[in-house]
């Protein structure tokens, strides 16, 4: 005798979760597709953003903030992760940075003469700590928070292994450009018009300066290894850009201390305007490659956390039978 086996009915739940897992499929494929023209739009606003720094001519000078607002709305299309805040916290701040970064309008602007004096021997130890900062506040808080929700479970030995090796990069380029301008200044003939305190004042402030910059780094590095932990490889490929992007932070941080001209122009420096010499069509080549870059970043970062949920982060489906 042949054994028929039944067709499960309509009440049956292994049908009932295979048609859910199907909608939900299609549904996060719907919507994935509605959500390219969004990051088209951002990637867009990006390049003009870049291409206005490396010609000094803002193409529009809202590009980076629409840029910025765009990858905000593919985030809430797309489906955020959880916690549902963390995405939208971070760009909430990208989007405050660059609403006060936005170039001037041109049109508007106050034109006049300006009158230069010189200005005070004495030193600012904390003039390049806080460049150091206005640059790298909003990447440290777009950092810090993604990294505190990925770590709620706590941390892996392996995990913090592979990030301090990292690091050392970040850290090691900084101790470099440290090193380099306090030989430089030991190394120079002319007496400073303070005496020895301005040259160890200087140092010091370089040593201060690079500390933002070293702190995005390495707490960028950390949450790419995170995220490469979790099988996130889209969004850890935009920590590790972020990380880069920290290293010409740490020299346009260096920059804004004063040194000697011989010092500030030593060779470690791989990320300052004497490595790349700009020419009156292109004269910021080095900040316009790096908003490039941070603006690449945010894109993989949000574009490898929201959307379609990894088969690891779905519900299991319970197979039909297996309830009393």
């Amino acid at each position: 005798m042949l054994n028929v086996c039944a067709r499960p009915g309509k009440g049956d739940p292994g049908q009932r979760a295979a048609m859910r897992s199907s909608g939900e499929h299609r549904d996060r494929m719907r919507t994935v597709r509605s959500g390219k023209p969004l990051l088209v739009a951002v990637a867009v606003c990006a390049v003009a953003h870049a291409a206005g720094i490396l010609v000094a001519d803002p193409l529009w000078r809202y590009a980076e903030v629409l840029s910025l607002a765009l990858l905000l709305a593919y985030a809430v299309v797309s489906g955020l992760p959880q916690p549902r805040w963390a995405v939208p916290a971070a760009l909430t701040a990208l989007l405050v940075d660059a609403v006060r970064t936005m170039p001037a309008d041109p049109d508007t602007g106050p034109y006049g003469w300006q009158i230069l004096r010189p200005g005070p021997t004495d030193v600012d130890i904390w003039a390049g700590f806080e460049s150091g900062l206005m640059l790298c506040w909003a990447s440290s808080i777009v950092v810090v928070v993604l990294l505190a929700v990925r770590h709620r479970a706590g941390w892996r030995r392996r995990t913090v292994g592979v990030a301090a090796v990292a690091a050392t990069l970040v850290v090691g380029y900084a101790v470099v450009r440290v090193v380099g301008i306090w030989l430089a200044t030991r190394a120079e003939q002319r007496p400073y018009a303070g005496g020895a305190d301005v040259a160890d004042d200087r140092v010091a402030a370089v040593g201060l300066a690079v500390l933002p910059a070293v702190a995005l780094g390495v707490t960028a590095l950390a949450l790419a290894t995170a995220l490469a932990r979790h099988g996130r490889w889209l969004a850890s490929a935009g920590a590790v850009l972020l990380a880069l992007v920290a290293l010409p932070h740490l020299d346009a941080s260096i920059g804004a201390v004063p040194l000697p001209l011989h010092a500030g122009e030593v060779r470690s420096a791989a990320f300052a305007w004497p490595a790349y010499a700009p020419s009156l069509s292109m004269p910021h080549p080095v900040a316009a490659l790096t908003a490039a870059v941070e603006l690449t970043a945010y894109l993989l970062l949000v574009a490898g956390l929201t959307g379609a949920r990894r088969p690891t982060d779905a519900a299991p489906v319970e197979p039909a039978g297996s309830r009393p």
